[in-house]
């Protein structure tokens, strides 16, 4: 089966009514263009707030029921497409996650991905704002394929994407927000992107899938944190069940990057590179223990 992708790269404002009025049109957009199953940037609703520890910004959450999620399930119904959305949840009182949730083309709501893997890097705060996943690592069958959804610092992990795989997605999607300290682009800027783009190129090798990624683009430099902000690198990508690079947009150009993929290759390319059939099960007991003494 041949689906194509639409990956939605644009910059963010401090309005999040405009982010998501913008959003939503990128997706009605990317459907009429062809787009198939659509993924949204993470957080795309805000600026990345995470750079600074600000209880002001847990105003921003919502829960999964809400006005984002509605608008998005009211698209992916008019156009018959899979939706991939970002969201700041708002679970309860005092709990939040940073969660993706899956919409199926007839705009029902197959599930939700709480973000497993929360990062407490220099301008990368998340650990203030959001809670560890409870969902587990997951694949849902849609309409258009079955997908596996993961977000940003789940892409460093290949236990994730392995598990996700195993459960027999075709697709890894990836909502992200990741880019340079300005003042430390010139040294180690090239090196940054290049690791964030092999790894997820590695994932789509080690489990025979396709992998998308979605980045923002712009220099956002948040009122009350100050500094020189994080210059977000874009450069969205597909990456193929061989781990070619088969579409990449720009560094700062909002753009629908539409990629055709064929499904097919997914079951030609495990049973070709049969990593699956090899893994050495009953060996692999360690990689539930932190580190091995």
């Amino acid at each position: 089966m041949k689906v194509t992708l639409g990956l939605l790269q644009h910059a963010c404002t401090a309005n999040p009514a405009a982010n998501l009025k913008k959003t939503l049109a990128l997706a009605s957009q990317a459907a009429r263009k062809g787009a198939r199953i659509i993924c949204t940037q993470e957080l795309f609703r805000s600026q990345y707030f995470c750079q600074g520890e600000n209880h002001d910004y847990f105003k921003l959450a919502e829960p999964i029921d809400g006005p984002t999620t509605k608008a998005f399930r009211e698209i992916a119904k008019k156009h018959a497409v899979v939706i991939v959305a970002s969201l700041f949840e708002k679970r309860a009182s005092g709990l939040y996650h940073n969660t993706a949730v899956i919409i199926d083309a007839d705009g029902s709501l197959l599930g939700i991905y709480r973000k497993m893997h929360i990062p407490d890097d220099p301008l990368f705060y998340e650990k203030f704002y959001f809670a560890p996943g409870d969902t587990g690592f997951r694949a849902w069958e849609t309409r258009h394929g079955k997908i596996g959804v993961l977000v940003c610092w789940d892409q460093w992990y290949p236990e994730a994407a392995r598990l996700t795989a195993m459960q027999g997605a075709e697709i890894l999607l990836y909502p992200t927000a990741i880019g340079w300290h300005p003042s430390e682009k010139a040294e180690y800027g090239v090196n940054q992107h290049g690791a964030w783009e092999t790894i997820q190129r590695s994932h789509a090798v080690a489990n025979g899938c396709y992998v998308a990624a979605v980045n923002r683009i712009g220099h956002e430099v948040l009122d009350g944190v100050g500094g020189d902000g994080i210059e977000f690198w874009g450069q969205s990508f597909v990456a193929g069940t061989s781990g070619q690079i088969l579409a990449k947009a720009g560094v700062a150009k909002e753009e629908i990057l539409l990629v055709p993929v064929d499904l097919a290759k997914v079951d030609v390319t495990r049973t070709h590179w049969p990593f699956l059939r090899d893994r050495r099960i009953d060996a692999y007991e360690n990689l539930t223990r932190r580190f091995i003494d």
